[in-house]
């Protein structure tokens, strides 16, 4: 049997009623792994096709590689046509609010009677507690677990970037579905999996819980913090390009003088070890910063790439689209969008054998393959 093109979950049926990231996310990791995903839309379409916005990207990044068949679930026949699809299903994942599902008759504690071998997720804003009820964003729990704090400066709390949490949940809940398959082989039943955007948020703070309760002192947040090196900042160079350094032992910070052709700051005494020169460390910096003021950032960068200095550009996300390291390793791949045209997508960041599991279908079309897959059920349910 020749293996090698074959992805390790084919033969997994997934229906997903999700929209916005978290689901969605869920579900584009099992389709990119080689599940048939099956994405339920309502009549129209998900409403995450027409976000405006920071959210203009979000269902091209997270819907690849599904079919999207058009059901109305709040109708009698169109939750019978859920029902029976879901039977032939493996896997149902979704992230509506709390108690939707329930009133739709389409939660765990139902279907389960019915397929005791579903693995059911739900993506929430909160697991089982006090929260549970809550509605929640990834805004919301970056403020509420600790991330906003230690993101911006002292009394200015800021979100991340991106959408963190709810990428990070609909990984968790795609490792939950590993996992309950891998469980299902060898009891035979189903179960529920529960991933929750508050839980996700307080694994991100982890490290720094334990910090206050090895040290019993608040962390500061992160641009408050007393580096733990000399040199580990971002730098202004000459045309106000922007570049990020870090030296990190005694050996990397002669090197990195010599690097600049300052090698007398080297050998000032004051700056002879680590401990140091993070205690002179603004004074360090400003020297540090004067000299590399001068300095082009494209002339640079190649000499502390060969001396081994770690440093990075501050790279904006459009930029990435041209990366030569996202084209060269295939982690950047064209895929055809519901419209037609052609757009390149950010592909799963493993290799499996050597290679990227990648686009494998064009962008789904609003309801493109409601007739293939409602045909074989036995109810023969229109939309």
């Amino acid at each position: 049997m020749n293996t090698q093109n074959r992805l390790p979950l084919e033969g997994v049926r997934v229906v997903e009623f999700t929209h916005m990231v978290m689901g969605p996310t869920c579900g584009m990791i099992l389709a990119d792994l080689g599940a048939e995903v099956i994405k339920i839309e309502p009549p129209g379409g998900d409403k995450t096709r027409n976000l405006p916005g920071l959210g203009i990207g979000f269902f091209r990044s997270f819907n690849r590689n599904k079919k999207s068949v058009v059901l109305d679930i709040n109708t009698e026949s169109g939750r019978a046509a859920a029902v029976e699809l879901i039977g032939e299903c493996d896997v149902m994942l979704e992230n509506f609010r709390p108690g939707l599902m329930e009133k739709l008759g389409l939660d765990y504690a139902t279907l389960s009677q019915r397929y005791p071998r579903l693995i059911y997720v739900s993506h929430k804003g909160f697991l089982p507690g006090p929260y549970e009820k809550r509605l929640a964003l990834d805004e919301v729990v970056q403020m509420m677990g600790g991330l906003s704090y230690m993101t911006g400066p002292a009394g200015r709390p800021l979100r991340a970037g991106t959408s963190v949490n709810d990428i990070m949940g609909g990984m968790f809940g795609a490792i939950g579905v590993l996992a309950a398959l891998r469980e299902r082989d060898a009891t035979g039943c189903g179960q529920e999996v529960q991933s929750a955007l508050f839980e996700n948020c307080v694994f991100l703070s982890a490290q720094h819980m334990q910090q206050y309760a090895m040290t019993h002192e608040a962390p500061p947040p992160m641009p408050s913090r007393v580096s733990a090196w000399s040199v580990y900042d971002v730098f202004t160079l000459a045309e106000g390009e922007q570049l990020f350094i870090g030296a990190v032992s005694d050996k990397q910070f002669v090197t990195l003088c010599d690097v600049i052709g300052y090698p007398q700051l080297a050998a000032e005494p004051q700056f002879a070890n680590n401990a140091l020169r993070v205690a002179a460390r603004p004074e360090l910096l400003e020297r540090l910063g004067a000299a590399l003021a001068a300095q082009q950032a494209a002339e640079l960068m190649p000499r502390l790439e060969a001396a081994g200095i770690p440093y990075a550009p501050i790279v904006r996300p459009d930029q990435l689209l041209d990366d030569p390291h996202l084209k060269a390793s295939g982690g950047l791949v064209p895929m055809q969008t519901d419209d037609g045209g052609m757009t390149e997508v950010v592909l799963l960041p493993l290799m499996m054998g050597g290679r990227r599991p990648g686009v494998r279908q064009p962008l789904a079309r609003v309801g493109e393959h409601t007739e293939e897959v409602l045909a074989g059920l036995k109810l023969h349910a229109a939309p």
